[in-house]
């Protein structure tokens, strides 16, 4: 059957598992019925307001459409319509759907069910950190592309440390504060003098950025400053994780990060230790 968009239906009703409450808010509400031919049937309740077309309710109906659904969607179009539905289902936040007379919740709890997401049993991930660095080495492959150069030569590596250096000071200085408080629990010197927690972002950025520039009378200076807050910062994580056996997010990507402090986040340290390592003897020589 073809998705009907008219505002209400005489067949938008429930079947007896469905408690009152939920009728009555289908009644008072208006929205669609996206019929599919032999589908289950759901019922959403999502924000639709002329300032405010709430995502997650978005993401709930296309996953509802895509999984076959025969959809009773409901608009929340004012803000007392939403004081309505959340004091009505005894809910605080929307979108909320109903399968089968059961209540599956917000678009993660649909999402779950519908098995498109797993559940979350832990809120640590290495995703932001793996991005960044795949994303750079993409740039890196580009840019080698460019300029034929060797995917496997020396100035292949300084690209992808220079890009992964900048990119996780950006990170970082996207919230310069939730960061600082961050990287205040592990690192060595910023416990012992606090402004470093502050200028740490800036410095990554600077020898990333120099990197790029490549300029023999800069390469020392930006070699210097890699190698020794890439040295710090290995130090600080090794007693950290491997000594002093403390379970820590890493500030690494920024102060909202989930990423645990280990072997992955190690990876940013090592990189700016061994770059600078290099700048500095290819200055000397």
């Amino acid at each position: 059957m073809a998705d009907n968009t008219n505002n209400k239906s005489n067949t938008d009703t429930i079947d007896s598992s469905q408690s009152p409450q939920v009728q009555h808010l289908i009644d008072t509400l208006q929205g669609e019925h996206i019929q599919k031919k032999g589908g289950q049937s759901a019922i959403i309740f999502r924000m639709v307001m002329p300032d405010h077309l709430c995502p997650f309710g978005l993401k709930s109906i296309d996953a509802l459409k895509h999984a076959g659904y025969d959809i009773i969607d409901r608009h929340i179009t004012t803000q007392d319509e939403n004081t309505l539905v959340k004091d009505t289902l005894g809910v605080k936040t929307t979108p909320q759907t109903f399968i089968d007379g059961k209540r599956i919740g917000g678009n993660d709890d649909l999402q779950v069910f519908l098995g498109n997401h797993e559940p979350e049993t832990d809120d640590t991930t290495y995703a932001p950190i793996i991005a960044i660095f795949a994303v750079t080495a993409l740039m890196t492959l580009a840019l080698c592309w460019a300029f034929a150069v060797s995917v496997l030569s020396i100035q292949a590596l300084m690209w992808f440390v220079a890009l992964s250096m900048c990119v996780l000071a950006i990170k970082k200085l996207e919230d310069l504060e939730g960061f600082t408080t961050g990287f205040l629990g592990y690192d060595l010197l910023a416990r012992r003098v606090v402004r470093y927690a502050y200028v740490y972002p800036f410095l990554e950025a600077f020898a990333g950025i120099a990197m790029l520039a490549d300029q023999p009378w800069l390469n020392p200076i930006a070699g210097l400053v890699a190698f020794i807050i890439g040295l710090i910062g290995g130090v600080s994580v090794i007693k950290a994780v491997y000594i002093d056996k403390r379970e820590l997010k890493c500030a690494c990507v920024g102060g909202d990060s989930n990423v645990p402090l280990g072997a992955i986040s190690l990876t940013e340290n090592v990189m700016m230790f061994g770059m600078g390592g290099y700048m500095l003897i290819r200055a000397l020589l």
